[in-house]
């Protein structure tokens, strides 16, 4: 495969980290202040804590067999962090100083991601409608076999997907927590909010840098854009499987948040769109012709996307996870 990254593309990453450390920090959440896991859950050493866990235990009783498939779906994709900041580590124009302004916005990005994971899990732990082992062998299996999203370890296009992703993980946890509030759970409602939010800053910078990257290599990341859109933003949970399963698992989780409303093609466009209106494609100008060939393709998709999107037919659940007791 043709190397997708030119040497400008480095140059440009290596230049934008000089500024990268205060511009990102201004999306990132100060430790001292930041929620932890710990104060969303009961404590084992409360006194309180058998009473609480039948307050969580008795929310999660009832809820929506489907709702609890998404919830676990999404908890192995933020459970498989190893996996991203690797890949993000990995880029050129940010590997090259592990000291450096992106390093830095990767780590704390990390950091602040790592308590997803942890809290959601501790809540599926808690909430007594898991079967944790098999769920915990999901998790390790994403982790083990790794993604490639076909991004050739350039910055451009894995920013444009991290743009994308986490606009889409942030309506993913956001309308659980409503369908989860609906349904009498506060605790799990709570607790998804405060994921979305972080996921919602998350792909504000993200959206900046990429905002930089438009003002200095134009052409380059019009390009770059319209090669990831081509190709399709596909979820890191992709390769999804359960313990003693043959069966890719994520179809069917996806299926399940359609069937919601969690996630759906038709969200896919609009995150599309607002990604087109973020980073003003319509009015860039000092493009060559291929960039201007890009842009158009891009202005064009959404609607041809649209059209695809309106004719799916959802299956009606067919299978049962290994992960859901009962």
């Amino acid at each position: 495969m043709k190397q997708a990254l030119t040497p400008s593309r480095q140059e440009v990453m290596l230049f934008l980290e000089k500024e990268v450390e205060l511009t990102g920090s201004k999306y990132l959440s100060s430790i001292e202040t930041n929620w932890q896991p710990g104060e969303l859950l009961p404590m084992t050493h409360t006194e309180s804590f058998m009473e609480d866990l039948k307050t969580i235990q008795g929310q999660a009783e009832n809820m929506d067999y489907d709702l609890l498939a998404v919830l676990v779906g999404d908890t192995i994709t933020e459970e498989a962090l190893p996996t991203y900041e690797t890949w993000l580590g990995a880029l050129e124009g940010v590997k090259q100083n592990i000291h450096g302004g992106w390093m830095k916005w990767i780590r704390s990005w990390t950091a602040e991601e790592n308590r997803h994971g942890d809290v959601l899990n501790r809540y599926l732990y808690l909430c007594g409608r898991i079967d944790m082992p098999k769920f915990e062998a999901s998790t390790q299996f994403l982790i083990a076999d790794g993604f490639d999203l076909d991004t050739n370890n350039d910055p451009y296009r894995t920013f444009t997907y991290t743009s994308f992703q986490e606009l889409a993980t942030n309506i993913s946890h956001r309308r659980v927590a409503t369908l989860a509030k609906k349904g009498g759970n506060t605790i799990l409602s709570k607790i998804c909010g405060l994921v979305a939010a972080d996921e919602a800053r998350h792909a504000s910078a993200y959206i900046s840098f990429i905002n930089r990257i438009f003002e200095i290599d134009t052409n380059e990341m019009m390009l770059a854009f319209e090669d990831m859109m081509r190709k399709k933003i596909v979820m890191p949970a992709q390769a999804m499987r359960e313990l003693g399963g043959e069966i890719n698992t994520f179809s069917n989780f996806s299926d399940a948040a359609q069937r919601l409303g969690v996630y759906t093609a038709i969200d896919y466009v609009d995150i599309m769109r607002d990604l087109i209106k973020e980073w003003n494609i319509e009015n860039i100008t000092g493009l060559k012709e291929n960039g201007e060939k890009a842009r158009d393709y891009l202005m064009r998709l959404p609607d041809r996307m649209a059209r695809i999107a309106e004719r799916i037919n959802v299956p009606e659940r067919e299978m049962k996870f290994s992960w859901i007791i009962g």
